[in-house]
């Protein structure tokens, strides 16, 4: 049987098509695969993965993780004078004052004493300083010849770090430091200490039911004001978490996003009418429009918002117009759009009335738009509420200020945990707010 073939000049038979056609959605099926896989395995080198997986310290990834929900103590003692201080996270403000002290810990002249628990014991006193390890034995450090000497079981292992200047003991139960200028303690225990109320607070150490009595019925603390204004006043002041400031962080935060997105808003309502084909005949100033929507949209809302910070300074409202600015372009192009592609035979309805231009884009076309239009600007309030807080960092404004200072702190992990907590939440509140306000506004439902 001889094979058929098409005459030159002949156009291609059904046959030909058909096996053209396979031959092509075959190299779509394999090439795309294969370029992917290419592209994978070239990041995969040249990113370093392998690297990346030998240089990760999971063991500071689990302390990172442990700070997020528990706190220490540090117990120190100044060697050169001999001054031991207890304090909360080591900060002043969590300095326990004279004549209180956590009950692990125990001063009796110059000898201190602390117990971590589970038979690990260290002794502060003139000679220096020892930490009993169940298991292990004693670890007996001393300042000789302005060095620092340590005696302990050998082989070291390896949670001791040890030289002439520093020991570092590491364990389950905390972390113990000496130098020759100082001696710590460091003790996690679980919780956000002080989060209510500080060590200088009268209602520090009582529970909920004795402070509900002391609000309902108990005498005055302080004959100026009731107990009650006295516990929301001391919580709302509390020195080492800041409440007041931190819910005024997150206004800042909120009002920043509404303002940015509203603005936007405003401004791009009318410039999309001056970008739609069907609503401005000269092309000329729709390309010039859609080209500035571009412009602005291009460039990321950081950008916008460094070269904002340095013009007008920091501040929220230098926040709230990096948001207008970027979000002019996106909501520009979306709002040009919705308005091409509205329904012609409505307005031409209303202009059968003798309706003029004005009141033909009130009645005929607003309407049709207001839903879209009303669904983007919510989705977008709801996403700028998470980008003004990265904005509050750069510029100085909102709770991302005060995470960015923080996590700079590099020993704050319980604060940073605290205000992660709060942005999502309010994340979650605008997220709800949104979806109220566009049932009730776009679809007309109550609940």
């Amino acid at each position: 049987m001889t094979a058929t073939t098409t005459p030159a000049g002949a156009a291609p038979s059904m046959a030909d098509q058909v096996t053209a056609a396979f031959a092509r959605r075959k190299l779509f099926a394999f090439g795309i695969p294969a370029v992917i896989l290419i592209y994978l395995t070239y990041t995969f080198f040249a990113f370093d993965i392998l690297g990346l997986a030998q240089r990760a310290r999971m063991d500071n990834a689990a302390v990172l993780l442990s700070d997020f929900w528990s706190h220490k103590t540090h117990v120190t003692r100044d060697n050169r004078s001999g001054e031991v201080t207890v304090a909360i996270e080591g900060e002043t403000k969590g300095t326990y004052p004279d004549g209180m002290l956590p009950d692990w810990v125990t001063m009796n002249g110059a000898v201190t004493t602390i117990d971590l628990g589970e038979g690990h014991l260290i002794t502060y006193d003139e000679a220096g300083a020892r930490y009993v390890v169940p298991g292990y034995g004693t670890v007996d450090i001393r300042s000789e010849d302005g060095k620092v000497a340590m005696t302990a079981p050998q082989p070291l292992p390896e949670w001791i770090n040890a030289s002439d200047t520093k020991v570092t003991v590491t364990t389950d139960a905390g972390r113990f430091s000496y130098s020759r200028s100082k001696v710590d303690t460091f003790k996690y225990q679980p919780g956000w200490e002080l989060f209510f109320f500080t060590l200088d607070s009268p209602f520090y150490g009582k529970g909920p039911l004795e402070l509900a009595g002391l609000a309902l019925w108990g005498d005055r603390v302080d004959p100026d004001r009731s107990n009650a204004g006295y516990i929301v006043s001391e919580v709302w002041t509390n020195k080492m978490w800041r409440h007041g400031d931190v819910l005024w962080a997150i206004f800042e935060t909120i009002l920043m996003a509404f303002l940015g997105t509203a603005g936007a808003a405003l401004i791009a309502f009318p410039l999309g009418f001056v970008a739609a084909s069907n609503f401005m005949p000269v092309r000329a100033v729709r390309f010039g429009i859609r080209r500035v929507f571009d412009f602005v949209r291009g460039v990321d809302g950081l950008i916008w918002t460094i070269i904002l910070a340095r013009a007008f300074g920091p501040g929220p409202m230098t926040g709230a117009l990096a948001i207008v600015i970027t979000d002019v372009g996106s909501f520009g192009k979306m709002f040009s759009e919705a308005l091409e592609n509205i329904d012609d035979k409505q307005v031409e309805g209303v202009r059968s009335t003798g309706a003029n231009a004005m009141q033909r884009a009130r009645f005929g076309v607003i309407p049709q738009v207001t839903p879209v239009l009303l669904s983007q600007v919510l989705y977008y309030l709801e996403s700028n509420t998470r980008s003004a807080t990265v904005i509050g960092a750069i510029v100085g404004g909102g709770i991302g200020l005060l995470l960015t200072q923080a996590i700079i702190t590099q020993k704050d992990w319980e604060e940073v945990a605290y205000y992660i907590t709060l942005i999502v939440l309010m994340v979650m509140l605008m997220d709800t707010f949104s979806g109220w306000l566009r049932r009730r506004l776009i679809k007309g439902q109550v609940a």
